[in-house]
């Protein structure tokens, strides 16, 4: 049969390049290939010269492709034949018995008694690994069928080069996919399905949240440095729809001006010096869940512009780009600024204002909401405890917590987590005392009624608070000036804790 070496190649080539899985390419060629060389099957193989392990990875046959991993040690002998300098592209094999490799291949695949036909593949230089033709009984390959299928060899590499790349993408972005789901079960792990003092001062702000959360709405969270903004916002992403979506933060205060509107929206290649690649920005990666802007007052007055074509028109430009580009994303904001007074005063835009403060939520001060400092305390304490590696977690000397709720709290409920993790390095093991705080207000109260060996407990803890605060209104629970308000809890929620607690009210509790 005459054959048309150029119509051979154009034709194999279209069909081993012509796919990505290498199965299907396998077979499409084989399909080809078997019209002018005598084959019952064609295998695929990858040698590890580092282990001396010859796999298979994929196979084909007149009934299909398929993908294999089977894998063939190969002896001392054999793997120096493979490694030498010396070893042709093709090599033909009369009986597969015969032939030290083709033995052990046969072995493994079923195909004693056939005869072989070996390839190598390589690519610049490199060797990748093998293209094998096999047919039953011997002597079933010739010099030509050799030179036929050596001119296959560059097409078998590219495609085989293509085919580990793209298996290699696919396993990283499935590392990715998995370390993805793992940081944000991290994330909700972190933030915790309960937010602590949502039951007293911060209950009022997690009920707004709960009935934010499921909604597309931006929020606007209000309120001093430290008073735990960021976490507001995670249980906010958490119970949303969008849970499963990304949570990305930005600090604007944190990025220069002069690269905000890149590191926010990204820019396209050549959009500015040192633009050198294509860069999506925090925007495009929020796509589908939940973008947190923090120190939103910092943001400079263009990406003010940017950000307020977000929120209307629901997509962004790239800095250098031409088209816009749809996002589905939801916005969170947070400061400590006062946006009212930048509005007044022309630094921060009006439209974009109106735009944030759809559902603005804010968070009162730890002064504001000293019920929740027992609770906050044993966590933190808990938690660095844990953190640094304490064999016994610290515990309260007498009068610790109601020096602390004699504090006036500037930085919030984070000064009060730097403070317990000071105290617990100072402690050395002791009871944590925080002496050094500066009490404004009453004075601390005396301790010398207090066991001097007592090992506060959280339930001990907050009945000697709810005690504190029933003695500063005369016994009284409900009213504006009642223990409940005072505390940030229904009058029936504060009886039936107290009830738990042990601690006596209405007529039980008279002299």
């Amino acid at each position: 049969m005459t054959i048309n070496h150029n119509e051979f190649f154009r034709q194999a080539t279209l069909r081993i390049c012509g796919r990505l899985g290498m199965d299907k390419a396998l077979h499409d060629a084989f399909t080809h290939i078997r019209q002018f060389i005598p084959a019952e099957a064609m295998h695929l193989y990858i040698y590890d010269a580092g282990s001396g392990v010859l796999k298979t990875v994929a196979s084909a046959d007149a009934e299909g492709g398929r993908t294999l991993e089977v894998q063939t040690g190969l002896p001392a002998a054999a793997r120096q034949r493979l490694e030498s300098e010396g070893v042709p592209y093709v090599w033909i094999i009369n009986d597969m018995a015969e032939d030290e490799i083709g033995a052990l291949v046969a072995d493994s695949l079923n195909l004693t008694g056939s005869s072989g036909l070996v390839m190598m593949l390589r690519l610049e230089g490199e060797d990748l690994g093998a293209v094998f033709v096999s047919a039953p009984g011997r002597d079933q390959f010739t010099e030509e069928h050799g030179r036929l299928l050596s001119t296959l060899n560059e097409p078998f590499a590219v495609a085989l080069s293509n085919c580990l790349r793209f298996a290699e993408v696919s396993r990283l972005r499935e590392l990715l996919d998995d370390d993805y789901q793992y940081l944000q079960e991290e994330l909700r792990r972190m933030a915790g399905d309960q937010i602590i003092g949502d039951d007293f001062g911060l209950k009022g702000v997690m009920e707004l949240v709960r009935q934010v959360a499921p909604l597309n709405s931006p929020v606007l969270l209000l309120g001093e440095t430290g008073t735990g903004k960021e976490l507001i916002a995670v249980a906010i992403h958490n119970w949303s729809p969008r849970r499963d979506g990304p949570f990305i933060k930005v600090n604007c205060g944190a990025i220069p001006a002069t690269i905000m509107d890149s590191e926010l929206f990204g820019h396209e290649k050549g959009a500015f010096t040192g633009a050198h690649a294509l860069k999506r920005g925090r925007f495009e990666r929020a796509d589908g869940g939940t973008i947190f802007l923090d120190e939103i007052g910092e943001l400079s007055p263009e990406a003010q512009i940017r950000l307020l074509r977000v929120l209307q028109e629901k997509e962004i430009e790239r800095v250098g780009g031409t088209r816009p580009i749809k996002t589905d994303l939801r916005v969170i904001a947070a400061t400590h600024r006062n946006l009212e007074a930048m509005v007044r005063e022309g630094r921060f835009r009006e439209d974009l204002y109106f735009r944030l403060r759809v559902f603005p939520i804010v968070i009162p001060p730890l002064r504001e909401r000293l019920a929740d400092i027992p609770v906050l305390v044993h966590h933190f304490i808990q938690k660095k405890s844990r953190e640094l590696g304490l064999p016994v977690v610290s515990t309260l000397a007498p009068g610790a917590i109601d020096r602390l709720m004699d504090y006036h709290w500037p930085g919030n409920v984070r000064e009060l987590e730097n403070a317990v993790e000071r105290a617990i390095i100072l402690s050395q093991g002791k009871p944590l005392t925080w002496h050094d705080l500066v009490p404004i207000g009453r004075p601390a109260e005396s301790e010398g009624h207090l066991d001097e060996d007592l090992d506060l407990t959280l339930d001990e803890v907050n009945a000697r608070h709810i005690r504190r605060v029933l003695a500063k209104t005369g016994g009284r629970i409900e009213g504006d000036k009642g223990a409940a308000h005072m505390l940030g809890l229904n009058p029936a929620t504060l009886r039936n804790r107290m009830k738990k607690l042990g601690i006596p009210f209405g007529r039980k509790a008279a002299p």
